[in-house]
Order: structure tokens, then C-alpha cells, then sequence
């Protein structure tokens, strides 16, 4: 059934925030993972966005707004599998640029995501929208690594040929279908409260990853022309109103005191769109225009409404923080580099659980973030990829202005400490190094 402009771009979320309740009164939180494609830091209004998105301004006003959250990577494939891994993604072969139509490499089934790691608490999950982590092989789908259900694509909707998926572990054979382009983003969603509803009575983890707004835009009708941002924010406009049919729906289940929503994008804005205050976008380099993108939080009764932290954060750190919420052991035998930043989303004032944030362009380490500092070891000029040290190092004082002016030559110890940090981060991760595919170096 077709719904009424107005629902789609009135929908609201539950109002009010308790107290957080002891783990000990509330059973294993549900949670879903709202995974936005190149959507800016300043793509939100909460985030200081010209856009208007009151469903998500109204979340982050009910939840937690993170300010300081750094995606896996600068770009899609490797952040995703940063996510669902808990693992920078140099260390599973997909740290090289992203997956194109052609390229047959993959999400090695030996890593674990945080659908395998939440499977033993109980949990049943899905993902619907993007999975951009392999697609060649019988075994691709998501249904593969843990989930139960999948719904969607298997890469970015500006590639060809384009097809949507729909499997079952355990099910019929996978079906296929063309794709209506405008109708993409509703079909997402509509696939994952239809996986909401099913799966009511027991943990769940839903992963709503839309395929937008990453370029070439596809409002659907309803939304066309709805913004004065042109096609791109009419879009934004529609992942909003999905945002607010997402808690309405919470709401009407009576779950919305039992789920935790985290609303994210998998790296900065491409071509369109803002990344705000911050220097760069997507793919260039190690500003944080391409990695630091809106991270917000909500779960009444568990995380408290209001709140604003500075803590840095990682996507790696999704999968460890998830588990820890869940009660669910890590892997056995599995190196992660995330961290549980549990008590930070729960917990007013709490510190970052991090000393550091490596940042990464494609498999060199080329960045270092602490609570209070940042330094970009290379950066792109007319395409080419050169060493920021040429006129001096560059040391930001995070907390004092941004990535405008070094502070190295104020700062020699601290930039010497945070030579040092890039450094042994390069050496701890070169052996995972393979270069680029075939083809593409």
C-alpha cells in the first residue's frame, strides 16, 4: 500500500528518555544499525546541517550524539568490514579501494561479524540494503557470515549490472530482481520492520544499510523536490522520514524501551554533500572529512537521553561495544582492534576506552587521532599522494580549532610521540598488506 506523503516525511519517534535501568531488570537489548552510504558530517541538522532532518535531530536530542566518531576508513568496502569485524580491514585482504563489479574479492568467511559473535546470546539478525563485501562467490551473501535474513545489494547502486537479492538462511534459493531505483531505500527499510515484526519476542540485530545518498541521487517520488538541496537533499530528506517510521514502529511494538539504535555513515561525503566544519571528503587522505562522520545513539532506559561526548570512537569499535551490551563473549582466538566503549554511550562523562585511532588510505597507515591531537602523515595534491612533512609536519590540536594550523613546531614532543605512533602502526600492520587486486594498481 501506498503510503501518504505525510507519513513518509512526518514519521516520529518515541518521546521521553528514563533513567538507565540495571542490566540485571531488562532483558538483552535488540539492536539496529542505521548504516547511511557517504552521508556527511554536516549532512544532519544535529551535526549543524542546512538540511532539515528532524527525525534524526530528534533521536540524537533523546540519545547520545558522538562528536568524535571516526568510520573503519575513508571509503565504503574497507569501513564496512571495519563494522561487521571489529578489525581494521588491512587485516582481511579488503583494506585496497573498493569492491568493483568485476573484482572477486571477499569477506574471508574465517572473519567474524557481529551477527556470528551475537548468534550465541540468542540473537537472530539481517541486514537489508548494502553489503559491498564480496559478491562473485556461490557463498557471497550475508546469509553466510551469521545473518538469517538479507535483503538488498551487492555494491553501490552506480554500478552495473545491478541486482536486488532477497535470501533465507536455511530458505528457498535466493531470488532476484531488477532494481527500481527510486524505490530503493523504502524497500530496505521495509524489509527490515518486516524482519522487526517477525522477529519481536527474542534478540535481534538489524542492520539497515540504504545505498543512499551516495551519488547519482534517486529521490523517491514522494520526495522529489522536497528540499532546497536539489535531489541529494530530498534524498536525505527520505532517510529521515525512514529514521521516524523506524521509532514509530519501535513504539507501536512496545520494543523501544528494549532496542538500541545506532544511526552512522560508512565514510564522508563524495562529490555532493557537507562534511561540515571538517577538512577534505571521502577518500582524500587523512582528514577527517572522509573518516569522521555522525555517530548517535539512542535506547531508553539504557542509554541517557541529552548527552553529547567528545570521546574518540572507531568503527571497529561497534562490534566489541555491541557484544559487551549484548552479554556475548568475543571470538575465541580472534585479534580485534576495537575496544568496548560501552560505558561511554551509557555512562554520562565517561572517557574514550582508546589511547589512539589509526587512520588508514587504502592499507598505509597515513594518520593518528588521541583524545587531544591528530597527525596526517600524507594527503593527496592533483591526485598524487605526497608526505605532509614536505613544509613541516602537520599536528593538530583537536580540541583548539581542527586541522587548520600545524602546532608540530610548538609541539615537538608531542609531534615526535605521534611520529612514533604512525610508525609502529605501519609496522604492526605492513604484513597484512596485499596490495591492489589484479588489474587495478
Amino acid at each position: 500500500m501506498r503510503l501518504s506523503r505525510r507519513k513518509l516525511v512526518a514519521g516520529g519517534i518515541a518521546a521521553g528518555a528514563a533513567p538507565v535501568l540495571s542490566a540485571a531488570t531488562r532483558r538483552a537489548p535488540n539492536f539496529v544499525v542505521i548504516l547511511c552510504d557517504d552521508l556527511g558530517y554536516g549532512d544532519v541538522g544535529c551535526y549543524g546541517g542546512v538540511i532539515p532532518t528532524p527525525a534524526i535531530d530528534r533521536t540524537a536530542r533523546e540519545g547520545l550524539i558522538c562528536t568524535d566518531y571516526y568510520a573503519a576508513a575513508n571509503l565504503c568496502t574497507p569501513s564496512r568490514a571495519g563494522l561487521l569485524t571489529g578489525r581494521y580491514p588491512v587485516r582481511c585482504g579488503l583494506g585496497w579501494e573498493v569492491i568493483q563489479a568485476d573484482d572477486v574479492r571477499a569477506l574471508p568467511h574465517s572473519e567474524r561479524t557481529i551477527a556470528d559473535v551475537l548468534k550465541p546470546a540468542g540473537y537472530v539478525s539481517g541486514l537489508f540494503g548494502k553489503w559491498h563485501l564480496g559478491h562473485k562467490a556461490a557463498d557471497w551473501m550475508p546469509i553466510h557470515y551469521g545473518f538469517s535474513s538479507f535483503f538488498g545489494l551487492p555494491y553501490s547502486h552506480d554500478m552495473t549490472p545491478l541486482t536486488v537479492w532477497q535470501a533465507d538462511a536455511g530458505g528457498a534459493a535466493p531470488v532476484s530482481a531488477e532494481p527500481n531505483y527510486p524505490a530503493l531505500q523504502q524497500q530496505f527499510y521495509d524489509h527490515a520492520e518486516r524482519f522487526i515484526e517477525a522477529n519481536r519476542e527474542r534478540p535481534f540485530f538489524a542492520e539497515l544499510a540504504f545505498s543512499a545518498p551516495h551519488l547519482p541521487s534517486h529521490p523517491n517520488p514522494v520526495f522529489k523536490g522536497i528540499s532546497r538541496q536539489g535531489s541529494y537533499g530530498d534524498v536525505v530528506r527520505e532517510l529521515d522520514a525512514l529514521v521516524g517510521r523506524l521509532f514509530g514502529k519501535l513504539r507501536t511494538l512496545k520494543l523501544e524501551r528494549d532496542t538500541i539504535v545506532i544511526f552512522t555513515s560508512d565514510n564522508g561525503p563524495w562529490f555532493e554533500g557537507s562534511s561540515g566544519p571538517l577538512r577534505d571528503r571521502k577518500g582524500q587522505s587523512g582528514y577527517d572529512g572522509g573518516y569522521r562522520v555522525p555517530f548517535i545513539v539512542w535506547g531508553p532506559g539504557r542509554i541517557p537521553a541529552g548527552r553529547k561526548t567528545s570521546a574518540i570512537l572507531s568503527g571497529v569499535d561497534v562490534l566489541p561495544t555491541l557484544a559487551a551490551l549484548a552479554g556475548a563473549p568475543l571470538p575465541a582466538g580472534v585479534e580485534l582492534d576495537g575496544v568496548d566503549a560501552s560505558a561511554v554511550l551509557t555512562r554520562a562523562g565517561a572517557a574514550s576506552p582508546r589511547e589512539e585511532i589509526l587512520l588508514f588510505n587504502n592499507e598505509d597507515v597515513i594518520g593518528v587521532r588521541t583524545q587531544r591531537w591528530k597527525m596526517v602523515a600524507q594527503s593527496y595534491y592533483r591526485s598524487r599522494l605526497i608526505a605532509t612533512d614536505r613544509w613541516g609536519l602537520e599536528l593538530f590540536d583537536m580540541a583548539a580549532g581542527g586541522e587548520t594550523y600545524s602546532l608540530a613546531q610548538t609541539y615537538p614532543d608531542i609531534a615526535t610521540q605521534m611520529q612514533k605512533k604512525i610508525a609502529d602502526g605501519a609496522a604492526r600492520f605492513a604484513p597484512f598488506k596485499k596490495g591492489p587486486p589484479p588489474g587495478r594498481g
